[in-house]
């Protein structure tokens, strides 16, 4: 029997006229949409978020969702489209100088890597700084590689309407607090889904802790290098979780997209500011328990639209090399044999032919310790 409830404890805003109902008419509704069946387990009590959303990641199943096409500010959430727009285009080895340029403008109370002007980076180390430290400085850099931040803008607004988020308004690549910058929990559940595509992409989200390139010592002439962590709080802490990102501003509030493997099934879940910033980590914690248990015990509510091809190359940029051609989907009997064999740490597999492929190397083998 389906239900209609309304958020708890926090009311429904109007969604814009012509609200989505991209993977449903259901997914278009205020409050918060269920179908149980008999059997299925409650809904976690307390949540906050004004918007949620979990979904199987391998069906695209969307097993609950609330307002999940509520328009609200997306914090650093938005470097998932950032990079699953940009990050096939240029080789990880290559090295890149930063100038002054490429660091001018970056908001008051930035988040912050501590990329440097006048010293080369790797691509691979200005994405640690992405993912793990969330700089907006490491994504101005990379913007810059790209074209510049207003072709980068331009093409990650291209992306998102391939993959069917039409929510999404983009007008700066780091997510930073801007008028009129916009998503929604059903479009940030499509980015992860599509992001955790590429094997970098997954590489980098479940990378809890990396050496970043520092300053060059002028006695010894030696660049040295300093620590930098993850700040996805669940990262390392919640069973099977392989990412992927989480963002917070005075004002979007806190948001985050984690997708985590249990039993040979992969979940995605999404919220949306809720009452506090650990409320974000500790919401998506019981949403993802809930759908593991709730899974084949509830009728989907809508659907994720399947992701495109993975984005071309750019053709003749600086240090740019042709994009990995997709992974090929394996035989079911392969998938689930390296699974019970350990091989296999993501399971989330799509149907009609889309393959998410192992993050294992990514993520086993790491000690679990308590978030910060």
């Amino acid at each position: 029997m389906a239900v209609s409830l309304s958020s708890a404890g926090t009311p429904w805003q109007e969604p814009p006229p012509g609200v989505s109902t991209v993977g449903g008419e259901r997914l278009g509704q205020p409050g918060v949409q269920l179908a149980p069946s008999a059997g299925a387990p409650a809904l976690p009590t307390g949540l906050t978020g004004q918007s949620w959303l979990v979904a199987d990641a391998a069906s695209g199943e969307v097993l609950a969702a609330n307002n999940a096409h509520l328009r609200l500010p997306p914090a650093s959430t938005l470097k998932m489209l950032f990079a699953d727009t940009v990050l096939p285009k240029f080789d990880k080895n290559t090295v890149h100088r930063v100038t002054d340029a490429e660091l001018a403008g970056l908001g008051a109370g930035s988040s912050l890597v501590g990329v440097k002007e006048n010293l080369d980076y790797r691509v691979e180390d200005l994405w640690r700084g992405v993912f793990l430290a969330s700089g907006n400085d490491a994504v101005r850099v990379l913007a810059h590689m790209n074209g510049g931040i207003p072709q980068t803008v331009a093409q990650m607004q291209a992306r998102a309407q391939a993959l069917g988020a039409l929510d999404t308004k983009v007008i700066t690549p780091d997510g930073y607090d801007t008028d009129g910058q916009l998503t929604s929990a059903y479009d940030l559940t499509l980015f992860a889904r599509s992001g955790l595509r590429n094997p970098d992409f997954r590489a980098y989200c479940a990378t809890r802790t990396a050496q970043f390139p520092g300053a060059v010592d002028k006695t010894t002439g030696q660049r040295g290098s300093f620590g930098i962590a993850n700040t996805d709080r669940l990262l390392g802490k919640y069973p099977g979780l392989v990412g992927v990102k989480n963002g917070y501003t005075t004002n979007a509030g806190a948001t985050f997209t984690g997708a985590a493997e249990r039993g040979g099934r992969a979940l995605l879940v999404t919220v949306m500011h809720p009452t506090g910033l650990q409320q974000v980590y500790d919401e998506t914690a019981a949403l993802l328990d809930w759908g593991f248990t709730a899974a084949g015990k509830v009728t989907p509510v809508g659907r994720l639209a399947d992701p495109p091809p993975l984005p071309a190359a750019s053709a003749g940029g600086a240090g740019s090399t042709p994009a990995a051609e997709p992974p090929k989907a394996a035989p079911v009997e392969q998938l689930s044999a390296a699974r019970e064999q350990g091989e296999v740490g993501w399971a989330g597999w799509l149907a009609a032919g889309l393959c998410l492929a192992a993050v294992a190397a990514a993520v086993h083998g790491v000690r679990r310790r308590p978030a910060r």
